[in-house]
């Protein structure tokens, strides 16, 4: 059985696996290392472009698609029939969760004006002082899985208050519906985006989403770049009443000339949330463990169903 990984270094990181699994490095689709036969477990390169789903077709015997990410809108509606996939659900939970804590205090303490500032050699404490702080707030949640629990565990010990959201309401757990977020939005000091992109998910962020924000509230994306609807973002933090903290952009990558990079209250990062030097190995300790229950005739864990 030949099992596709794109990282040299993921065959020290998988553990041990039964002797009828041969592993091999597919990490450019344009140069397979052997013949498309007999390939039965895929993980394509981590955030791979939509071109990549194009090998699905000329894969005759694969049964599981294994990604590295915690997305997978790009491969939804892609995966033929018989064929089962998983996500990486869990394995970003640390380094997106510290992005989300660091874009929140980076934004509140004013450090971006201050990293400005401090490339010009001005000394701003008569313009920037005080600042803002997290203790108190209340934060708003959107996306109430693994990553969004994450996030709330690590911002617990900064005083501040919680609502989440899911698509499907908790009562018991205390997690709302999106139906509630009408109620919720106004109540928020900070707004916090973990949603996967999905029909239900494209544009939730539009312009009536991001008018019931109160003023001086702070949007951060963490989740996917259409998610908001960039042009009615632009008008609200062109007017200074919101501001945001992105690290998912549409359309991404942002253009040189695009009007959120002059904006001075928005914080703009590359889409580094997930990629951390951690990564490959909770990677690969999650691919050793579908494999080998892929092998033992078992479920693998982390199946996307259907609606996402």
């Amino acid at each position: 059985m030949k099992v596709w990984i794109p990282h040299e270094t993921g065959h020290d990181l998988l553990g041990e696996l039964p002797p009828e699994v041969v592993v091999e490095t597919m990490s450019d689709p344009a140069r397979l290392p052997s013949s498309t036969s007999g390939v039965r477990f895929w993980v394509p390169p981590f955030l791979a472009p939509a071109a990549a789903t194009a090998l699905l077709r000329d894969l005759p015997d694969l049964a599981v698609v294994q990604l590295l990410s915690a997305g997978a809108d790009t491969w939804v509606g892609r995966i033929p029939p018989g064929v089962v996939l998983c996500d990486a659900r869990g394995v970003h939970d640390p380094s997106t969760a510290e992005w989300v804590v660091t874009a929140i205090l980076s934004q509140l303490r004013g450090f971006p004006a201050m990293i400005r500032a401090q490339a010009q050699r001005r000394w701003v404490y008569d313009e920037v002082a005080p600042t803002d702080e997290l203790a108190g707030k209340r934060i708003l949640i959107v996306g109430a899985g693994s990553i969004g629990t994450a996030v709330r565990d690590r911002l617990a010990p900064f005083e501040v208050q919680f609502d989440l959201v899911a698509r499907t309401p908790r009562p018991e757990q205390g997690v709302y519906g999106v139906e509630d977020l009408p109620t919720l939005l106004p109540q928020a000091d900070v707004v916090v985006l973990l949603v996967p992109l999905t029909e239900q998910t494209r544009g939730l962020v539009d312009e009536s989403f991001l008018a019931a924000m109160r003023d001086g509230a702070l949007l951060v994306n963490a989740a996917r770049g259409p998610v908001v609807v960039t042009e009615a973002l632009v008008a609200e933090v062109a007017g200074g009443r919101i501001r945001a903290a992105l690290d998912v952009t549409d359309p991404e990558p942002l253009p040189a000339d695009h009007p959120l990079w002059e904006l001075p209250n928005v914080l703009i990062t590359p889409h580094v949330a997930g990629s951390v030097r951690g990564l490959l190995p909770r990677a690969y300790r999650l691919v050793g463990q579908q494999i080998r229950r892929f092998v033992a005739g078992e479920q693998p864990d982390n199946v996307v169903v259907d609606g996402y």
